[in-house]
């Protein structure tokens, strides 16, 4: 019997469905917060998401203000401007309404607002001393789980490094997942965010750090993910699809919250942080590298995630099952029109070494299951550049 202590976490209380948007106001009345700042991206302020939101706060008799300018992939500057529109307004609360992206950077200013500093001086586990501000995360898109994870991901700008700052203090009190606020999604982003509960799911499942509970809930996001993601990137309306999508990144949030992740995450918020990529898409080109890569180690789990993808490994031997989860992975990938590579999305050769050093210092990098050196490490980020463009060939024969 193994003596190592596990835990799992989660925000206390969690609401799903339609309509669940209209508890906001409620439950910050739980917290007898006075004024919420709201924090949320550029384009979901245009479309007037977060004034109904505010509205919905307001008639719950709590003041409002609202900080729209939450980046893609949120910096450090963000941050430090977000925390002082918090302190001018003279809040006591926040609500993170948008993705990860939007998640994050309220975790971070929540962080700076209970504990001060600088949200560099949070990056790695547990570095805050003071429980974080209430702060309720509204989700609109089914990919990140930010909006329920003890995980925060903020960009530094002088470094071009993501940070990884994993934290209890910074769970949010309450989530909520609406599905009608996902209607309608692009079909990029759904596909991008999708692929990212995808790769927490199969990170957590093969992790050091996974547990029978983690398993238990990688396993249902493995069934639901490729009946139900395709539906919703095929019709951005189907309620059905969008709703058991939010299920699905909620469980696969709750298993990475716990188990961790790996070298995908690891690698992926080195692309990210460098050259300002989209996330989900950075872990969907790694993820058949990083599985390939993990095989080894983790055959039986690979088999396992294999039939647990629908696919027929009847008969087959566990290495020949395994392999056919990475194919399946490939081929989900390719239908969402995921990229073939980052060559493609303006990655070069020679920032490699770079991405491939500050990988391996990424907290991820702890618990995946096969350790790899630096050499390793760069092989995987060199096969997942893709083949070269037509421009970039152009260029070369010229």
């Amino acid at each position: 019997m193994s003596n190592v202590l596990t835990q799992f976490a989660m925000p206390s209380i969690n609401l799903f469905g339609a309509g669940a948007i209209q508890e906001v106001g409620t439950r910050l009345q739980d917290f007898q917060v006075k004024k919420a700042l709201i924090v949320t991206d550029e384009g979901l302020h245009q479309l007037g998401l977060s004034e109904n939101i505010a509205t919905i706060i307001r008639e719950a008799g709590i003041e409002v203000a609202i900080f729209p300018k939450a980046e893609p992939n949120p910096t450090d500057k963000n941050v430090e401007e977000g925390a002082q529109v918090y302190e001018a307004e003279g809040c006591d609360g926040i609500v993170s309404l948008g993705g990860g992206s939007s998640h994050d950077a309220a975790k971070g200013i929540g962080l700076i607002a209970s504990n001060g500093g600088r949200i560099h001086d949070y990056e790695g586990v547990d570095k805050s001393i003071n429980p974080l501000v209430p702060l309720i995360a509204i989700n609109t898109t089914a990919g990140t789980a930010s909006e329920m994870t003890r995980f925060t991901i903020i960009t530094d700008l002088s470094r071009k490094v993501k940070m990884a700052i994993v934290d209890k203090h910074v769970t949010p009190r309450v989530s909520i997942n609406d599905p009608e606020l996902m209607l309608g999604l692009p079909p990029a982003l759904t596909a991008a965010t999708g692929l990212d509960a995808l790769t927490h799911a199969i990170e957590a499942y093969v992790s050091t750090g996974a547990t029978p509970i983690t398993d238990a809930c990688a396993e249902k996001v493995l069934q639901l993910i490729p009946k139900y993601l395709p539906r919703a990137y095929a019709n951005g309306g189907d309620l059905e699809a969008r709703e058991q999508m939010v299920y699905a990144q909620f469980l696969a949030g709750m298993a990475f919250n716990n188990a961790s992740l790996g070298y995908v995450h690891a690698i992926a918020h080195q692309f990210g942080g460098f050259y300002n990529l989209p996330h989900g898409v950075c872990n969907a080109i790694l993820l058949p590298h990083v599985c390939s890569f993990n095989l080894s180690s983790r055959t039986e789990r690979f088999a396992k995630i294999a039939e647990l993808l629908g696919e027929n490994v009847v008969g087959l031997s566990a290495r020949e099952a395994a392999e056919k989860a990475i194919s399946s992975i490939k081929r989900l990938s390719k239908d969402l029109n995921i990229p073939s590579g980052f060559r493609e999305m303006g990655a070069k050769e020679e920032d490699i070494e770079t991405l491939a050093k500050n990988a391996m210092l990424d907290v991820c990098a702890v618990s995946n299951p096969r350790k790899a050196n630096l050499e390793e490490v760069k092989q995987i980020i060199t096969n997942s550049m893709g083949p070269v463009v037509a421009k970039q060939l152009e260029a070369v024969t010229n």
